[in-house]
């Protein structure tokens, strides 16, 4: 298993084209302002110490150096052992409305951006519990499949958006029963659903998805998002907002989060129905209710002991700078005769 330990450290790598565009525009305009003083044959006699050969060959040396570097401080590793963990906990998946009413700005700075938000912070906090996420709109998918690699899941959470799901509507039946599928069905791990939706259900019967969960002893949690007095969906174009989403008939469209709806869906799931007031608790209150099932012990294999390979990195590194600093850019009778650019013409 490989990895990096220092993720963060590649943020930098940029820094790499910076080096080698910066070095390139510099190298031209030392060209353009000798061109303009005198001619190429003539450069001989006016800086005799000049070599373009070398002038690449340094950028290419400090360029390479520098990318090296940045990889050996990101330390790479290598799992060298792999071994049984035996943890104890709860799976839970998260059923999350994409449709274009979670566009609605009644929570900030969105509904669809609050509620992942709200995920991520619920995620940070979990600890032995797995989790995955199935996004819906007017069809269900699996984002994420059950996990307990919680980093994995914040980067799936990060590609969420309303756009994610060609069929528009809000079918949470259909997401009820994906999440319910998507469950091992051979585990006696303790599981439940998450959903998190303004409850605008015009596709299929969620109560009847809500109470198959439930007798399968899997609990069904709502999160109201949005409010019940409704707010227009913004619409936009280019990055912007154009306007907001009309009907038909030319009338402003209005969402509205059903809260009687989903009080009921959770009632049926034997779970608790929670409304969103953007305070980042309403998971957390949901939390606390799936923390009072008994924990199973599951086993599951990962990587240990990863030793560290930045060593592979930083010898490299320190070839290549130090070689760039014992290089000048002068020229020598022997750097000419060798001619590795080929910038010599044929008589």
């Amino acid at each position: 298993m490989f990895r990096f330990e220092n993720t963060y450290m590649l943020y930098l790598l940029p820094i790499v084209l910076v080096i080698a565009v910066g070095g390139w525009l510099y190298t031209r305009w030392q060209r353009n302002k000798l061109e303009m003083f005198s001619t190429q044959n003539m450069w001989k006699v006016v800086v005799p110490e000049r070599s373009s050969q070398k002038q690449n060959l340094i950028l290419f040396l400090f360029a390479s150096g520098i990318f090296f570097l940045i990889f050996s401080l990101a330390n790479p590793q290598i799992g060298s052992k792999l071994e049984e963990v035996k943890s104890s906990g709860v799976d839970i998946l998260i059923a999350l409305d994409v449709s274009n009413s979670m566009r609605a700005e009644d929570l900030r700075p969105s509904r669809l951006e609050h509620a992942t938000q709200s995920i991520a912070r619920f995620i940070e906090k979990l600890e032995n519990d797995r989790v995955g996420l199935v996004v819906f709109a007017g069809d269900a998918y699996v984002q994420l499949p059950i996990t307990s690699d919680y980093q994995t899941a914040k980067l799936f959470l990060e590609q969420v958006n309303c756009n994610m799901v060609p069929t528009q509507g809000t079918a949470v039946g259909a997401a009820l029963e994906k999440c319910i599928d998507s469950f091992d069905k051979k585990s006696k791990t303790k599981k439940s659903i998450i959903l998190m939706t303004d409850g605008e259900n015009f596709e299929d019967d969620a109560t009847a998805a809500a109470a198959k969960a439930a007798e399968m002893n899997i609990q069904v949690h709502c999160i109201g998002m949005g409010s019940p007095e409704g707010v227009p969906i913004p619409e936009y174009a280019g990055g912007s907002q154009s306007g907001y989403k009309k009907d038909a008939e030319g009338n402003t469209v209005i969402t509205r989060l059903d809260e009687a709806s989903l009080q009921q869906i959770a009632a049926s799931g034997k779970g608790l129905y929670v409304r969103d007031d953007n305070s980042f608790t309403a998971l957390e209150r949901i939390n606390e209710q799936i923390q009072k099932l008994d924990k199973t012990v599951y086993g599951g294999k990962i990587y240990s002991d990863y030793e560290s390979r930045y060593m592979y990195m930083l010898i490299p590194a320190f070839v290549l700078l130090l070689a760039e600093i014992l290089l000048s850019n002068k020229k020598n009778i022997i750097w000419d005769k060798l001619d590795l650019f080929h910038q010599k013409k044929n008589p």
